[in-house]
C-alpha cells in the first residue's frame, strides 16, 4: 500500500530558535501581499499578532487570540498547531 505524504507547505513558521522580531519578519515575508507591519524592537507583539489574525489567509482558521498569552512564543506555538497542516 502506498501512503501519500503531505507536500503542503506550512502556513506559519516554527517559532523555536527565533526572537519575536526574526519570526515575525519571516511571517511578513511569507505574507508580503497582506502588508503586515514589519516588526522592530519596539513592536508590541500582541498588537502585531492581532494584525496577523486579521489577514485573509487566516479568516477561517482557529487562530488563537494573542491577548490570552503572556509570551509571544507560546502564542506562536499554539498558532502553528492551529493552522499548519498535520504531518504524517
Amino acid at each position: 500500500m502506498y501512503v501519500a505524504t503531505s507536500n503542503i507547505p506550512p502556513l506559519v513558521y516554527d517559532p523555536r530558535y527565533h526572537t519575536f522580531t526574526s519570526w515575525a519578519s519571516l511571517m511578513c515575508e511569507l505574507y508580503a501581499d497582506q502588508q503586515l507591519t514589519i516588526p522592530n524592537e519596539f513592536t508590541d507583539w500582541k498588537s502585531w499578532g492581532n494584525g496577523l489574525k486579521g489577514i485573509d489567509s487566516f479568516a477561517r482558521e482557529a487562530v488563537p487570540d494573542p491577548n490570552l498569552f503572556d509570551d509571544w512564543s507560546d502564542w506562536a506555538t499554539v498558532l502553528v498547531g492551529a493552522v499548519n497542516p498535520a504531518r504524517s
